[in-house]
């Protein structure tokens, strides 16, 4: 079963805006009235603040939501290497618990009307021996938005991510077409490749921007399947 009081924001890989539409996600939700909290439940690639790991995009989620949240309950597990999580993660020490997640999250979800968990990678990517982010989203509950970076492979990306999100049984709510790339050649065929494939929505095509990591006057992004 899912929850709308949450929904978990997976990509094609890494590095396609995930974080970005997050971000402008939270802040749609701000504007509409609701009472929000961000979730980067694992984290590879931080940096040491004040003697503490801290991941930019955590930071970013953190600042974009309207609850007041430690960074600890927000990013339970930081990494310093941009490396995959469970590596981070043997290098540190330490293993990733869906457990230990799951606590966080409940927190979160107990002071915010909905709690967007953005997760790390795309949907395979291994988080310990036996658990990868499709579990976590499983053992979270929540629907799920697919966020296709729009770059060579897009189509094959976003089909096979698709297809594997919806056999793992949650609801994919829809997918958003981001812009990644300043001159994408054949992007609109692209979009509509995709558009035709898929069984569920394209929510939102984000054009490429050269500095949208601190644009806060965005149009809002579509909510229409809260």
């Amino acid at each position: 079963m899912s929850s709308r009081h949450g929904v978990f924001i997976t990509g094609t890989d890494t590095e396609v805006g995930k974080t970005h539409y997050s971000c402008r996600l939270l802040r749609t939700l701000n504007k509409q009235g609701k009472s929000t909290a961000a979730m980067k439940p694992v984290a590879s690639g931080a940096e040491y603040v004040d003697a503490r790991l801290r991941n930019d995009d955590a930071l970013q989620l953190l600042g974009a939501a309207n609850t007041t949240t430690d960074y600890a309950t927000c990013n339970p597990y930081c990494f310093e290497p941009a490396i995959a999580p469970h590596l981070a993660a043997r290098q540190a020490g330490q293993c990733i618990e869906l457990d230990v997640i799951a606590e966080h999250f409940l927190q979160l979800e107990q002071q915010a009307d909905i709690t967007i968990v953005e997760g790390v990678g795309g949907w395979q990517v291994p988080l310990n021996e036996s658990d990868c982010v499709a579990d976590l989203a499983l053992r979270l509950r929540l629907p799920v938005i697919l966020v296709v970076g729009l770059r060579l492979g897009c189509i094959n990306h976003s089909l096979l991510s698709a297809q594997a999100i919806i056999d793992s049984g949650l609801e994919l709510l829809g997918w958003v077409a981001n812009g990644i790339e300043k001159d994408f050649p054949m992007l609109e065929e692209n979009i509509a490749a995709i558009e035709q494939r898929l069984p569920v929505p394209c929510l939102d095509i984000l054009p490429w921007q050269q500095n949208r990591k601190n644009n806060h006057d965005e149009p809002s992004v579509n909510i229409s399947w809260l």
